[in-house]
C-alpha cells in the first residue's frame, strides 16, 4: 500500500513540475509596419454608374491602388446593392455598352457590404498593369448575380474615360 502511494505522489510531482515549468511569458504585439509597408499612396479611380437608375440604380467608384512592388490592387466601392447576393466584378475590353470579351474577372462584390467579398482589395500581380490604366480599352461591368449575368451597372476606364480621381 505504501509503494502504491509513494508511486502515485511521485507521478503527482512530475506532473506538478511539468506544469509549473510551462509558465509562458506574455509579449505585446508588434504593431510596427515594416519600411514602405502598409501604405497606399498612388491611384486611379474611375465611376461605376447603374445601367437601370430608375430600378435597382447600382453605382459606385472602382479604384486601381499601385503597391511598392508595382503591383496593382483593385478596390471596388458600390452603394444599393442587394444584401446576401454577390455580385460579379469584370474587366471587358471596350468602351461600357460595347465592348463584349472579358479581359479579366476580378471577384465578386458582396451585396452586404458593397465591397468585394473575399477581400477588400483585388490584386493584379501584373507589374505592367498600373501603368497602362490610362490606356486601356475597357470598362468595368457588375452583373446581377453569379446566376443572372444582367449587368446593372458599369463604368468606362482608360481611354474612355477621364478619372475622378488620381494621384
Amino acid at each position: 500500500m505504501i509503494k502504491i502511494f509513494i508511486k502515485k505522489l511521485g507521478v503527482f510531482t512530475v506532473m506538478l513540475i511539468a506544469l509549473a515549468s510551462c509558465d509562458l511569458e506574455r509579449l505585446e504585439p508588434a504593431l510596427e509596419v515594416a519600411d514602405g509597408g502598409g501604405t497606399l499612396e498612388t491611384f486611379t479611380a474611375y465611376s461605376i454608374n447603374s445601367t437601370d437608375p430608375m430600378g435597382s440604380n447600382v453605382y459606385g467608384r472602382i479604384v486601381f491602388w499601385e503597391t511598392d512592388l508595382d503591383q496593382t490592387l483593385v478596390q471596388i466601392s458600390l452603394y444599393n446593392t442587394i444584401d446576401d447576393t454577390l455580385h460579379p466584378a469584370i474587366l471587358v475590353e471596350g468602351a461600357a455598352g460595347v465592348g463584349t470579351s472579358t479581359m479579366m474577372t476580378l471577384d465578386e462584390v458582396n451585396g452586404s457590404t458593397g465591397e468585394l467579398s473575399d477581400s477588400k482589395f483585388f490584386l493584379i500581380a501584373d507589374t505592367a498593369f498600373y501603368g497602362s490604366i490610362t490606356t486601356l480599352n475597357a470598362h468595368v461591368s457588375i452583373s446581377l448575380s453569379p446566376t443572372d449575368d444582367t449587368v446593372v451597372a458599369a463604368g468606362d476606364i482608360g481611354i474612355n474615360a477621364e478619372p475622378v480621381e488620381t494621384n
